[in-house]
């Protein structure tokens, strides 16, 4: 009897050249810009790409050997004691799996970060914890002024 069920894909994550985002763009722009909307409007995705081209913020793609299907962002915090990959943005099927967490983690640490850190709604959270022992480490609270 045959299976009715979809394979599991395989994603690859990989670093995308800011010399790259141009071509790349088409692909992902969807899937950050479905991130920024749950964000506080501290950028668009168009100069979210401008961050990227400059080299302020780094791309991550997770592929499947056809195509892009999820994309996050990350810039670089720096303190006298920790090196954090900070998720600026996340899209997609990036995180989906233990496989591409730790493909992630593995990119950071080769990026010389001492740990990972992301803003995630609550629901999210919870899902990460369960799945990837993160935790949570600070309520930000925000009022415009």
């Amino acid at each position: 009897m045959q299976s009715l069920s979809k394979p599991v894909q395989t994603l690859v994550v990989r670093q995308v050249n800011p010399a790259f985002i141009h071509m790349v763009w088409p692909d992902i722009k969807d899937y950050l810009e479905a991130g920024l909307s749950r964000s506080q409007n501290e950028y668009t995705a168009e100069q979210l790409k401008v961050l990227l081209v400059q080299g302020q913020q780094v791309l991550l793609v997770a592929e499947d050997g056809e195509k892009i299907r999820g994309a996050a962002t990350i810039c670089f915090e720096n303190y006298p004691n920790e090196r954090i990959a900070f998720m600026s943005c996340i899209g997609g099927k990036f995180i989906a799996t233990k496989n591409c967490w730790e493909q992630f983690c593995n990119w950071a640490q080769g990026q010389a970060c001492t740990r990972v850190r992301g803003y995630a709604h609550d629901s999210v959270a919870r899902l990460w914890q369960m799945k990837f022992g993160v935790k949570k480490t600070y309520v930000i609270v925000d009022k415009e002024i």
